[in-house]
């Protein structure tokens, strides 16, 4: 299970949103100090926000600013990019074998190339939508932290 610790910025019906931090490979990177990309990524302060399913817990408990621990199993994050970076690849080269049989023309070649590709991605995103409330394909959340009424405000 991937694991990523974030804040809740919206609780929803069905589900709520959790913003996490973006971070690079640096913790199994060997240069460590020699490298500058962890230096960029704390400075940028990129985040995400990432749609969570509530797993075995009640919504009605969470609050926005919550910090929670979120996870998803690791096959499903290698099947997702598999599904998202290849399938269209593979669409557009169907395509292309199509296209080279009707026609030798580039420009036929060329089109059905583009429609393959276009195909591939409105099936992936058709999948996704399918998939939208699937708990096997979602992060799902693992832990509350800290719940916002228990944050300490600083004295002015």
């Amino acid at each position: 299970m991937i694991e990523e610790r974030g804040r809740i910025t919206t609780v929803e019906s069905d589900g709520f949103w959790v913003e996490t931090i973006q971070r690079s490979a640096c913790q199994a990177c060997v240069a460590e100090k020699g490298c500058g990309q962890k230096l960029l990524s704390r400075l940028s302060g990129k985040t995400a926000l990432i749609r969570v399913l509530s797993g075995h817990s009640d919504l009605q408990s969470l609050k926005p600013h919550d910090q929670v621990v979120i996870g998803i199993p690791e096959d499903v994050v290698v099947k997702g990019t598999l599904l998202v970076y290849l399938f269209p690849l593979l669409t557009m080269v169907g395509a292309v074998c199509i296209g080279a049989l009707i026609s030798s023309h580039d420009i036929i070649v060329l089109t059905s190339a583009m429609i393959g590709f276009l195909a591939g991605g409105v099936l992936v995103r058709l999948h996704s939508w399918l998939n939208k409330n699937n708990r096997r394909v979602h992060p799902v959340l693992l832990e509350r932290l800290v719940a916002s009424s228990e944050h300490q405000s600083l004295p002015e």
